[in-house]
């Protein structure tokens, strides 16, 4: 139904050969070796770091959405909210909540909000940077709608399982006759 890799800009790749090239310029104390092996080592290392901070998903998949490593049924949301960068900002600062999810990507301006309704979970909401929140909001409700009609479709079933199967009789049982 939905799914978003929170990839870093490509201008961030430029943090890696900067870090590389610092790396580089601290070993090149001992020599020309550990200069290039600091290079390659501070530049790779740098590059798996960003690379595992952009690999957060959001996905709706299977009556569940998924965030980062938060799996949250869809049934147990309620009203989603598109925000556009000011919004995102305030919900990032002074109106954010402690208790709330946040799957936060500092590069990404916008967001959605979702609110928690299960009042087994203490989190009021979840707050999802993605890049299309109004797509993210409609995956949401349309998942939303489909676990409802699957649970409906479960229900009438199991109602007419529970119905009686015997219909009542005016008639006393009849002893066995004995010959």
């Amino acid at each position: 139904m939905y799914d978003e890799r929170l990839t870093a800009p490509p201008l961030m790749w430029l943090l890696p050969v900067g870090s590389g090239i610092s790396f580089g310029l601290v070993f090149m104390i001992f020599g020309a070796v550990p200069g290039l092996i600091g290079l390659v080592a501070g530049g790779a290392g740098a590059a798996v770091l960003l690379s595992s901070y952009g690999s957060a998903r959001i996905r709706v998949v299977q009556g569940l959405l998924v965030a980062g490593e938060a799996r949250v049924p869809v049934g147990a949301l309620g009203e989603s909210f598109a925000m556009d960068r000011d919004e995102c900002l305030a919900w990032r600062t002074h109106k954010a909540n402690g208790r709330a999810f946040m799957l936060l990507r500092s590069y990404i301006p916008t967001g959605l909000r979702v609110m928690v309704t299960d009042p087994a979970d203490p989190t009021p909401y979840l707050y999802l940077s993605t890049r299309t929140p109004e797509r993210l909001a409609e995956a949401v409700e349309a998942a939303k709608a489909e676990a409802a009609q699957a649970d409906a479709a479960q229900t009438v079933p199991a109602q007419a399982e529970a119905a009686p199967a015997e219909a009542p009789t005016d008639a006393a049982p009849t002893a066995p006759q004995t010959a």
